[in-house]
């Protein structure tokens, strides 16, 4: 029960859930704080990998919860270097204008942005930690097999991917820079 209407129209929140309104409120500020700091923020998600690897490694087991972080991950990143308005997938049945090389200039605007992206990988290898806590989540397979999949996954999606990259000429890691022509 989130809030209870008295007689004068006014919501009386509960004390949990006034607790749970300003936690809520205070983790979004940080995060919002959070956001200039690219790279600090990578390495803070590449110390949750490492230290998520490292329970694996150690603990010898939790295989399909890391083929699932892996998954998710592979999936995070396609999203990452898509760009939002693809024109094989806006076009019915497939019918599309091939690209021209006088066309507009418009910038590449990611489907995933990077927040977001570092946001959702972060939250996945903290959970997928949490997980290794629970006995239940310990499936017992041979793990080459994951792993092997796992890269076919990875071959098999990148190909797609930088295929499309080079057929529209995008590069999702650098920006362009456009100089303006004064000769007017």
């Amino acid at each position: 029960m989130e809030g209870v209407e008295v007689d004068g129209g006014d919501a009386v929140q509960s004390p949990l859930a006034k607790w749970r309104t300003e936690v809520s409120r205070t983790f979004r500020y940080y995060l919002d704080r959070s956001a200039p700091y690219t790279l600090r923020r990578w390495l803070g998600t590449l110390a949750a990998a490492t230290i998520y690897v490292l329970r694996v490694y150690y603990g010898r087991g939790f295989y399909v919860i890391s083929y699932g972080v892996g998954t998710y991950i592979l999936n995070l990143l396609i999203g990452f270097l898509s760009p939002k308005e693809d024109t094989e997938l806006d076009a019915p049945d497939g019918a599309y204008l091939p690209p021209k090389d006088n066309d507009e200039v418009r910038p590449f605007v990611r489907r995933l942005p990077e927040f977001l992206f570092w946001y959702a990988t972060t939250k996945a290898f903290i959970v997928a930690f949490l997980m290794t806590f629970c006995s239940i989540f310990d499936v017992p397979v041979f793990w080459p097999i994951l792993l092997c999949y796992w890269i076919f996954l990875l071959v098999l999606t990148m190909k797609r991917q930088i295929t499309h990259m080079i057929r529209y000429k995008y590069d999702p890691f650098r920006k362009k820079k456009y100089t303006v022509n004064k000769s007017d």
